[in-house]
């Protein structure tokens, strides 16, 4: 038989020691049980933290546009005309003018603080998020007079749908002879959107762009334009032409500014919970070493045996780098496969959780969004697939390189 067979086989069988060496296999397994979960944990909160950053980025975005143009509180004149220029230049995809106020909500005996936006019903029809989340109703209606579109949280708080009226109440009234008087007007609600982050379902009211410039005095004019570009991450290469065009108009605000203490917030988070769930890892390399280096106590007298057989150094420390390469390369292919399973039903695991518990394990009003997210990349995946088998590699490093170093004399005389 080759003797890189016989290698093979003698690692394997180390691998299943006798009773009287069970502790060697417990301890193994720890080992095993260690990688797998490391392993596993780690894709699964990667693929969690990157499935927050993209729907965050996605929602964000998608209802805020990728940068905004803005002026005082005369608001942009000849709106019509910059958004035309605007579109015009490269890599904008969409322009959108819009008044937008803060407003108290009344309905349903229930009043709320609101975040109103004046839009056209074709701005927010034409595959805008707002327009493609509607859940009931049309955003199409919002063409009519008098019509407002709500967050779904909006609508069960206060107990309203399609066809009930909303109030909203503006503290930036008309002077009178006795004081300034809060703009009050009713709106007929002529649809319901669920974006599912839990701020914009529950704040916002979009209303024709026409009445939200008579409710905010505001005739002619908007208070920003939103823009977006064709590549988000790439908004400072379009940020100086944005600029130029809209110089002397108002000032360019881009997404990157202002979210950048968010979205970093989430990077360095990632990075800290990469780090802490590496020692799990790091760990279970340390159970290999243990195991191992147990493994080659009690097989001095195997070890002898095989030297005096005419097996070389390198050969031994073969069969233990094997033995323990084993133990890594099993628990790193189960926590793979554990954590894409885990990953890829992570949101149906939760609402199972929560229909056995009958606890809310995953609250939007905290957490933003009304879903648990999670994004598999591959390049992650690969990264700690690489990282769990270097370490299990590595760690047998030392205990085979020390019973290679064993004298076969010495071993069988104390023997």
């Amino acid at each position: 038989m080759p003797f890189g067979i016989a290698e093979r086989l003698i690692a394997w069988r180390y691998l299943r020691p006798r009773r009287e060496e069970g502790f060697i296999s417990i301890v193994a397994g720890f080992a095993l049980l260690g990688i797998a979960l490391g392993v596993g944990t780690l894709i699964v909160v990667l693929a969690v933290m990157n499935g927050f950053r993209a729907e965050l980025l996605g929602r964000v975005l998608g209802v805020n546009g990728h940068a905004t143009i803005v002026a005082g509180p005369q608001g942009i004149t000849d709106f019509d005309a910059l958004a035309v220029r605007l579109a015009s230049a490269p890599g904008v995809v969409d322009v959108m003018p819009y008044v937008e106020g803060q407003v108290m909500a009344q309905a349903g005996g229930v009043a709320a603080g609101a975040l109103v936006r004046g839009v056209r019903a074709a701005d927010l029809d034409g595959g805008s998020v707002i327009g493609a989340s509607v859940v009931a109703g049309s955003a199409a209606a919002l063409a009519e007079p008098g019509t407002a579109l709500i967050g779904s949280r909006m609508a069960s708080r206060m107990g309203v749908g399609v066809g009930d009226s909303v109030t909203l109440l503006s503290p930036k009234g008309a002077a009178t002879a006795l004081g300034s008087v809060p703009r009050v007007k009713t709106f007929r609600i002529a649809g319901v959107f669920e974006v599912g982050m839990y701020d914009y379902d529950s704040t916002f009211v979009f209303i024709p762009l026409a009445d939200a410039q008579a409710f905010f005095q505001l005739p002619g004019a908007v208070s920003a334009i939103e823009v977006k570009v064709s590549d988000p991450e790439r908004i400072a290469s379009y940020r100086g032409e944005l600029v130029r065009l809209a110089e002397g108009v108002g000032r360019v605000i881009d997404w990157q500014q202002l979210n950048s203490h968010f979205f970093a917030a989430l990077q360095v988070e990632r990075n800290v919970m990469f780090l802490i769930l590496t020692l799990i890892i790091l760990v279970a390399a340390f159970n290999i070493i243990t195991g191992i280096t147990m493994l080659v106590r009690s097989k001095t007298r195997d070890i002898a045996i095989l030297r005096t057989m005419g097996a070389t150094r390198a050969a031994v420390t073969r069969i233990f780098i094997l033995a323990g390469a084993t133990i890594g390369v099993v628990g790193t292919f189960a926590g793979f496969v554990l954590g894409l399973a885990f990953a890829s039903n992570i949101d149906t695991i939760r609402r199972g959780l929560e229909s056995l518990t009958g606890a809310e394990l995953w609250a939007a009003e905290i957490r933003f969004l009304s879903q648990l997210p999670a994004k598999v990349e591959a390049g992650d995946v690969l990264s700690v697939v690489a990282m769990g088998l270097a370490l299990s590699f590595l760690a047998t490093l030392y205990p085979a390189w020390r019973a290679a170093r064993l004298d076969p004399v010495e071993a069988l005389r104390y023997e």
